[in-house]
């Protein structure tokens, strides 16, 4: 279902309004979606292992969400990344290269502690999940490894995107 979204934009929407289109950018760019593509594809397939009834994620392999948690961080740290890079581009917001770098980590972070917090406080609704502080931990750091592989990604490689900010 996910995947379906960036056709549904291109098809539907193929013209955002200005005002949104930095926001929706990342929509639109066809690697930064395959970066999210492979993201679901591995996380739903560590949830329910394809023509099987195994549950890697939360009942098999414990562990399995440090996959998700580092391609995630990928994912959330270039659409953050890129947006910013946008809004730059198009004077809604003043960054050089650094300060694009800092706030998407930022960003990341926060979006990493919040998603832990939400995790924690469904513990009582989901009976299977119960992880420790530790795990929140490693699942924090394996985000920021994801986030710190897709800062190399783009400035070494230039994929999905380059940041053309001065520095």
């Amino acid at each position: 279902m996910g995947l379906y979204i960036p056709g549904m934009a291109e098809k539907y929407f193929p013209n955002p309004p200005h005002k949104l289109r930095s926001f929706l950018a990342p929509l639109y760019n066809r690697k930064t979606m395959a970066l999210l593509g492979i993201f679901i594809a591995v996380h739903v397939s560590l949830v329910n292992v394809p023509f099987t009834t195994i549950d890697l994620f939360h009942k098999e392999w414990r562990n399995a969400d440090m996959v998700s948690h580092f391609l995630g961080g990928m994912v959330v740290w270039v659409i953050t990344a890129e947006i910013l890079l946008n809004l730059s581009n198009e004077k809604y917001l003043n960054l050089a290269r650094r300060k694009l770098i800092l706030y998407s980590f930022l960003a990341l972070f926060f979006l990493s502690f919040g998603w832990e917090v939400v995790e924690k406080l469904s513990e009582s609704e989901i009976s299977f999940i119960h992880e420790s502080t530790v795990n929140k931990v490693r699942d924090s750091i394996m985000n920021t490894l994801g986030g710190l592989s897709a800062l190399y990604l783009v400035l070494k490689r230039k994929y999905p995107f380059e940041i053309n900010l001065r520095h």
